[in-house]
């Protein structure tokens, strides 16, 4: 039951945005507003606030790209010049309150890339490398599995049983959290785009990738002892602190697909052995608490794209974008 309650909060942390697509219809018969309203029944209601991924911290830096990536893509974002970024990072789930230490609930890296010409790029990761529902449909069942009991004020666990049993792509982001605890700190930890992006060439031919950042600092989950003796509120504190005594550094590596690898469905894995390069480093300066911060109103939706970097017919990131406009309008109208 806990690893079926880790998948859960693992999926409820990866709706991350939203923006430019206006109907459920290409990614399904679900409608956006419905996702929104099961995150409001599991989480509550926060006005004025993030539907998913509430508690977060802002920061700033810059990224430069790498000549190895232009072989696969135009974009401006490789071409070697230093490009300012606004970045958020978050804990996943609605709940402001949370803990930092709730072995649950991943971490979030949301990236605005500011390239020449006032043109935008998003990138939005979480820390796990798979996503654990392969349509929209099982994701929303996966957010209402999860709502509280009202005697309890926890999930039913027969309730996650049941769905772990029904949902068989949730199981293997179920099995990969059975090997992992929450990540020590937001800079000792790699951040994944889950979804197969398409980056195009100067030719106009493109190539399915994934991609990830990966800290220069290394990866480093909590032990069992940092776990029970870990404060409610680290994460932002620690983060301020590092990136005060220097900027915390992130290599972009890209995965690039081949024939039969799996471009359409999140839940499942490329194998390590892909070919793959370091398109770019991600230096990040600064950071401050997120009220008032340059990311508090940033709608980080992921489909965002400039030229040479495109999205694939993956349907759950498809609805991320239309299912994070109808958050996005919520808050900023105050709801």
């Amino acid at each position: 039951m806990i690893t079926a309650m880790r998948s859960l909060a693992a999926l409820a942390l990866a709706g991350l945005l939203m923006g430019g697509i206006p109907t459920a219809s290409r990614a399904g018969d679900l409608p956006p507003s419905q996702m929104i309203e099961s995150f409001e029944g599991t989480f509550g209601v926060h006005p004025g606030q993030r539907r998913n991924h509430t508690k977060g911290t802002c920061a700033t830096g810059e990224f430069v790209g790498r000549a190895a990536a232009q072989d696969f893509s135009r974009s401006a974002l490789f071409l070697g010049s230093t490009i300012p970024v606004i970045a958020r990072f978050s804990v996943g789930g609605g709940n402001p309150e949370v803990a930092d230490v709730d072995a649950s609930l991943p971490r979030g890296m949301a990236l605005e890339f500011h390239l020449p010409g006032g043109l935008l790029q998003h990138m939005t990761m979480v820390n796990t490398p798979i996503f654990g529902a392969a349509t929209p449909a099982s994701f929303n069942d996966a957010i209402v599995a999860a709502r509280p009991d009202p005697k309890t004020g926890k999930p039913d666990p027969k309730n996650l049983d049941e769905y772990m049993a029904s949902h068989p792509d949730a199981r293997p982001l179920a099995e990969w959290s059975r090997g992992h605890g929450p990540s020590a700190t937001y800079f000792q930890s790699t951040y994944y785009s889950i979804h197969t992006f398409q980056f195009v060439d100067a030719k106009g031919v493109a190539h399915p990738v994934k991609w990830r950042f990966v800290p220069h600092d290394g990866d480093k989950e909590l032990s069992a002892a940092e776990i029970a003796s870990a404060p409610h509120d680290f994460l932002e504190k620690t983060l301020l602190g590092r990136v005060h005594d220097r900027e915390l550094l992130w290599d972009m590596l890209v995965y690039v697909g081949e024939a039969g690898d799996p471009v359409d469905n999140p839940s499942l894995a490329w194998p390590e052995s892909r070919r793959h390069f370091v398109a770019g480093t991600l230096a990040i300066k600064d950071a401050t608490p997120q009220q008032g911060a340059a990311s508090e109103n940033i709608n980080f939706d992921p489909l965002i794209l400039a030229d040479g970097i495109a999205p694939s017919n993956d349907p759950v990131l498809l609805f991320r974008s239309p299912a994070y406009a109808v958050s996005f309008g919520k808050r900023l109208s105050g709801r």
